[in-house]
């Protein structure tokens, strides 16, 4: 099984697919399934995927789950335009399965922290077919040149809730800040959020998180 899945009481008729963070798995984020509004757990599916096992240059050449390759800790770096466009290929799959059984693009959030949530930029903002909303966590925006040449206009107003610690060792939140201004500046609807927290979500975060997909799901509905 290369996800894990976890299927509301109620006939799904929403889905949020979130991406882990390198080194980590589809298991990372279930247990905030839980701690969301019932308004949006009771219909809505929530799919973690497992990324590909691959070797992490900054981490000498280890195998282990990644969306893609980093070579530096400076992430402008000899960024890997291979692997970041074979993990959209993987989601694109994903949203393209949640179609196929009922649920609406605009009913589908594609969400993800650090790794993932770069993901969730680079594939959101590329995709034919206008999601629910982008939800990017302790990230960054990756490939930044490419946006302009290969966003589709299906999600040029799709909303975009952006976290970020203020204490981030991993990914410092000067990158998280100057991907946001760069989307805001080509007119995306990007809200910016900043906590007192290092490289990971805290419950306030989780709040906010829940407050906006309940808007964001429901919009999509009306």
């Amino acid at each position: 099984m290369n996800e894990v899945i976890i299927n509301p009481p109620k006939t799904a008729t929403g889905c949020v697919i979130w991406l882990h963070g390198l080194g980590a798995d589809g298991h990372d984020f279930e247990a905030i399934v839980p701690e969301l509004p019932r308004a949006v757990t009771e219909n809505t599916r929530f799919i973690f995927p497992h990324a590909p096992r691959r070797a992490i240059t900054i981490n000498g050449g280890m195998m282990m789950r990644g969306w893609y390759d980093v070579v530096a800790m400076d992430l402008t770096i000899k960024q890997d335009v291979a692997g970041t466009r074979h993990s959209q290929q993987l989601i694109d799959e994903y949203l393209s399965q949640q179609m196929k059984q009922g649920i609406a693009s605009d009913r589908i959030i594609l969400a993800g922290f650090s790794q993932g949530g770069a993901i969730a930029l680079h594939t959101g903002l590329r995709y034919s077919q206008p999601l629910a909303g982008i939800l990017a966590l302790s990230t960054y925006l990756p490939l930044a040149d490419t946006v302009v040449a290969e966003a589709h206009e299906a999600n040029r107003h799709t909303t975009i809730f952006m976290g970020h610690g203020a204490h981030d060792p991993v990914i410092p939140v000067q990158h998280g800040e100057k991907s946001c201004a760069y989307l805001q500046q080509l007119g995306y609807l990007v809200e910016w959020h900043s906590y007192l927290m290092q490289h990971n979500v805290i419950a306030s975060e989780i709040a906010d998180i829940g407050h906006w997909l309940q808007q964001r799901l429901q919009a999509a509905e009306c």
